[in-house]
């Protein structure tokens, strides 16, 4: 892949970024994609303050190259997290789940770069007038919590292209080289990765989600809970429990109770494949085998690589 916005923005060899995920990305799994010549991206949304300061101080001495923490802008503990970045000097924030005008301006005071993750042009607009260096255009049929809007990559991509002169990162349903070839046709500069990461063996997941995710069959994943936060999940008892909720008309606060706390972590980080909440997305369905994150990143090169050169004895010249 040549040199693009997305690379000379981040100073990354290939424009491929692991997705900072909640309980499945640690700084072995960002190191590693980091070292590979993508951007790997801790995700702090699930860690303490003083977690992250050890995720990143190890981060840092895994690899000489860029990596990328993840914030979710509804963190509680939000200004500790700001405060560790700035203090380690990370160079890249991601940040989600929230308005950007918020942390933006401080971050990029301290030169780092901040891409904040959109589900439509028009938070896209908000965001690069906010003052973020790129966005991530995610699709609904992304994992873990995304957009009310329903609306998919493929649509979605070619909208915010049109809507920002700022770089597109896209995400949602890519995992393998032909989705990252797709992606950059529809105009995206780059792509983000989650689930595919998700399922590699750096990955801080439990390794009951891992044999869970590489299992998922089509349509096995579905997007809910839209009354508190938008979440793409595998079906399971916990689900069933949030569809008799539904059944008898359950209130927002009902459904709250229903979710309670620690769900995620009770399923992916613990193990608890029935009660826990499993955030994945639809891609889940093409995964069959949890592999380092190493050789995930090298199949996606080797598949890009062959479905562009497939691709020129299939276009037809209209």
């Amino acid at each position: 892949m040549m040199k693009n916005r997305i690379c000379e923005l981040f100073d990354i060899d290939y424009p491929i970024i692991q997705a900072g995920m909640i309980w499945c990305s640690p700084w072995q799994l960002a190191s590693e994609v980091s070292n590979a010549g993508g951007l790997g991206i801790i995700g702090s949304g699930s860690m303490y303050p003083e977690v992250l300061r050890e995720h990143v101080e190890k981060c840092k001495k895994a690899t000489d190259k860029p990596f990328a923490v993840n914030i979710p802008l509804l963190y509680p503990n939000i200004e500790e997290h700001i405060q560790t970045i700035i203090d380690y000097e990370v160079p890249i924030v991601f940040s989600s789940a929230g308005n950007p005008k918020t942390w933006t301006p401080k971050l990029k005071e301290h030169g780092i770069k901040v891409v904040h993750v959109v589900s439509s042009a028009k938070f896209a607009k908000k965001a690069v007038e906010a003052g973020c260096d790129a966005v991530v255009a995610e699709g609904f049929e992304a994992g873990g919590h995304n957009g009310r809007e329903e609306t998919t990559t493929m649509c979605l991509i070619p909208l915010v292209k049109d809507a920002v002169d700022a770089p597109v990162i896209a995400a949602g349903g890519i995992g393998s080289g032909r989705s990252i070839l797709a992606a950059m046709s529809l105009g995206a500069d780059a792509v983000q990765i989650g689930s595919r990461f998700a399922a590699s063996n750096e990955s801080s997941g439990h390794e009951n989600f891992k044999n869970r995710i590489v299992s998922t069959n089509e349509g096995d994943t579905v997007l809910t809970l839209k009354e508190l936060a938008p979440v793409r999940l595998i079906k399971n008892e916990f689900y069933a429990d949030v569809m008799n909720a539904y059944e008898r008309c359950a209130s927002k606060e009902e459904l709250a109770q229903v979710l309670g706390r620690a769900r995620a972590k009770k399923g992916m980080f613990e193990g608890d494949m029935e009660q826990g909440e499993l955030e994945i997305g639809q891609v889940s369905a093409q995964i069959k085998d949890v592999l380092p994150a190493k050789k995930i990143f090298e199949n996606l090169l080797n598949e890009y690589r062959e479905a562009r050169k497939a691709i020129c004895d299939k276009v037809f010249d209209l």
